[in-house]
C-alpha cells in the first residue's frame, strides 16, 4: 500500500512493454476515473507483472504509465512505489501481524509524518466507513478472512490514493465468505472516485466486480470490452472455457450458409453474415440436445454424432463433454441424464438449431 497524492479524477494510461527474461508483456490500455477494468487470463499470461508495473515494483521495458498528467515511468522518469499515488491490496492482504486492526489501517498516515492521534482518527474514519469499528483492537489472528479482506482495503483507501489496485482479491476466501464479500466489495468499489484494477482467474468475480474487461494471454491483448460483450462473444479458447461456451474457427464462403468449422463437420447459421472469410462461431452448452438416437424428424438443422467423454456435476445441472466433429460442451438436468442412461463411453447424437448459433468475425 502506497501513495502520497489523490489523483482519482484522473484516468490511468499504460502504454507499452515489459520484459522479464524470455517473457514479454505487450499492453496499452486506459482505465478511466470510477472505472473498475478486470484483467484475467491463464497463469503467466502477465497479469501480475502488469500490476507490478503500475505499482512501482517493476518499470516497464519501453513506454509509459501516466496517471492523468503525472508520469509514474516513462524513458526519463521512474517512480518509486512510495512515491506513487497507489493503494494496493495483495492477494494475502499482507496485514501487519503485530498491530491492531486499528494502527494497520493508520500505517499509511503514519508511513508519512501523521502523528499517532491523528493518524488514527483519519484510520476511524474508514473503519466507520467499512463497518470495522467493532474490530478496531484485533490483530490480523482474530480476524476471519472476510474481515481482513476489509481491512486490507481499509488500509489501501487510508493512503487516499489515486488509483487501486487489486490482485486476486477474493482469492484467499472460502466459497460461502466468497459471495457475500464480493457484493460488499463491489459497493465499496463504486465510491471510489479513481480507476481501479482487479487481477483474478474467477470470471464471475470478473462479470460481477468489473465494469469493463482485459484478458491476457502470453503477454498479449487477446480481447477487452464489457463483461457482456466478453461473454457473448469470446475471442479464444481460454475465454470461451471461462464463461462456458462452445468456441469454433471455421471459414465461411460467401453465398453459403454453413461455417466449415477447422476441427472438423460443418454448423449451419440461422443467415448469410456480412461477415464472409474466417469466422469464430459460438454455441451455448444449454441449446445442445443429446439424443440416443439420431434425430429424424427433428427441426435442427445441426445435427452430428459423438461419444460421451466426461460428465461433471455443476451445482443443478450436469456437464457432459461429448467428443465428436466438432466436440462439444453439453449442459443437461440430472434427470436427463438419467432418462438417457449417459455415461463415459455412450454413443450419442448430438444436435443444435441454427438460429441458436452466433457467427461473428475472427479477429486477425
Amino acid at each position: 500500500m502506497t501513495g502520497t497524492r489523490n489523483a482519482s479524477s484522473t484516468a490511468l494510461s499504460v502504454i507499452g512493454s515489459l520484459d522479464r527474461g524470455t517473457f514479454h508483456l505487450e499492453v496499452d490500455v486506459r482505465v478511466e476515473p470510477g472505472e473498475v477494468l478486470g484483467v484475467l487470463g491463464p497463469n503467466g499470461a502477465g497479469k501480475t507483472s502488469l500490476l507490478r508495473a503500475i505499482a512501482g515494483l517493476t518499470a516497464l521495458t519501453t513506454g509509459s504509465i501516466r496517471l492523468g498528467d503525472l508520469v509514474l515511468d516513462d524513458a526519463d522518469t521512474f517512480l518509486p512505489p512510495e512515491r506513487r499515488p497507489v493503494g494496493l491490496v495483495f492477494q494475502d492482504y499482507r496485514l501487519f501481524p503485530h498491530l491492531t486492526v486499528l494502527d494497520n489501517v493508520a500505517f499509511a498516515a503514519r508511513s508519512h509524518g501523521l502523528r499517532r492521534h491523528p493518524s488514527r482518527t483519519q484510520a476511524r474514519t474508514w473503519l466507520d466507513r467499512l463497518d470495522l469499528s467493532a474490530l478496531a483492537g484485533r490483530r490480523p489472528d482474530q480476524l476471519s478472512g472476510g474481515q481482513a479482506q476489509r481491512v486490507a482495503l481499509a488500509r489501501a483507501l487510508a493512503a487516499d490514493p489515486g488509483l487501486l489496485l487489486l490482485d486476486e482479491p477474493l482469492s484467499a476466501l472460502d466459497a460461502r465468505t466468497r459471495l457475500d464479500v464480493r457484493t460488499e466489495l463491489r459497493h465499496h468499489l463504486g465510491q471510489f472516485a479513481g480507476p481501479v484494477l482487479i487481477v483474478t482467474h474467477d470470471p464471475l468475480e470478473a462479470m460481477v466486480l468489473a465494469d469493463r474487461l482485459l484478458v491476457l494471454e502470453e503477454g498479449h491483448p487477446v480481447q477487452h470490452g464489457s463483461p457482456a460483450e466478453v461473454a457473448r462473444r469470446p475471442a479464444t479458447q481460454y475465454v470461451a472455457k471461462l464463461v462456458g461456451l462452445n468456441l469454433y474457427t471455421g471459414t465461411l464462403e460467401p453465398g453459403r450458409s454453413g461455417v466449415t468449422l477447422d476441427a472438423g463437420g460443418t454448423f449451419t447459421v440461422p443467415a448469410q453474415p456480412a461477415q464472409t472469410g474466417r469466422v469464430l462461431v459460438a454455441v451455448r452448452p444449454s441449446t445442445v440436445a443429446v439424443h440416443t438416437e439420431r434425430p429424424e424428424h427433428a427441426s435442427p438443422r445441426n445435427v452430428w454424432p459423438g461419444t460421451v467423454s466426461s460428465l461433471e456435476l455443476l451445482a443443478d445441472r450436469v456437464r457432459a463433454q461429448i467428443d465428436g466433429r466438432p466436440a462439444a460442451l453439453v449442459d443437461l438436468t440430472p434427470a436427463a441424464v438419467a432418462d438417457l442412461e449417459l455415461r463415459p463411453g455412450s454413443e450419442v447424437w448430438l444436435s443444435v438449431k441454427a438460429t441458436e448459433v452466433d457467427v461473428y468475425p475472427d479477429a486477425p
